[in-house]
């Protein structure tokens, strides 16, 4: 099922929106639709880092440490003199 979704945009934005879908040679539906899709998909995993970050339960870990679980190497720094 779908619905139909009224909204106004400026002038600026509406010059925008023409251009890209010229470019992509998408209708400006397309173009809005999928826009939509990606800021929904963006803001749940911005939702979901939130969550992370203000569980207590969750620890923080250095950049050292990451790399370390992720099992990248990573070189000791070089003492310096």
């Amino acid at each position: 099922m779908s619905t139909v979704v009224a909204t106004r945009f400026s002038d600026e934005v509406l010059a925008e929106l023409d251009q890209v879908a010229r470019e992509l040679r998408r209708t400006r539906a397309e173009v809005v639709r999928r826009a939509v899709e990606i800021y929904l998909a963006e803001y749940a995993d911005h939702q979901i880092a939130l969550q992370r970050l203000n569980d207590p339960d969750d620890p923080l870990l250095s950049t050292q440490e990451m790399w370390k679980e992720l099992g990248w190497a990573t070189p000791e720094p070089e003492p310096h003199d």
